[in-house]
């Protein structure tokens, strides 16, 4: 992966107390929730409603696998940058490379979402629109 550029999405989020262990250090699932949320904040910020495409097309994007790779910690106190982009795009899924910074390189992240049914968990192809707010 690469560092972030002018087309990453960037979300900043700091880190509680509540986010760490006893020794101040960021609990590792946590990663997990920062990378969620700014996956979630960059498709608010291209205009796309996750709610409203479950209450209204009755599809949702679901997780199908992830890697995560650790390489340094963070800590009580810190303003971290979690990076957004994807890495792939496909009818009805696709895949995001990601990363957190604090100065350097925390986390590396690879993390595949499909376009799913909301009913019957079954793929579906990720509405057009969609599909054109992620290319452009």
């Amino acid at each position: 992966m690469r560092t972030a550029n002018v087309n990453d999405f960037v979300f900043k989020i700091r880190i509680y107390y509540e986010d760490t262990d006893s020794a101040g250090v960021v609990y590792h699932a946590n990663y997990v929730k920062f990378l969620e949320r700014a996956r979630t904040e960059w498709l608010r910020a291209l205009g796309v409603d996750q709610k409203t495409l479950l209450d209204e097309a009755g599809i949702q994007f679901v997780v199908r696998q992830f890697s995560l790779r650790l390489r340094q910690p963070a800590r009580y106190d810190d303003e971290l940058s979690v990076v957004c982009r994807i890495a792939q795009l496909h009818s009805f899924r696709m895949r995001f490379a990601q990363q957190i910074w604090c100065g350097t390189l925390l986390v590396d992240a690879e993390v595949e979402v499909v376009c799913v049914n909301k009913v019957t968990f079954k793929p579906v192809i990720i509405p057009e629109w969609v599909q054109q707010l992620l290319k452009d």
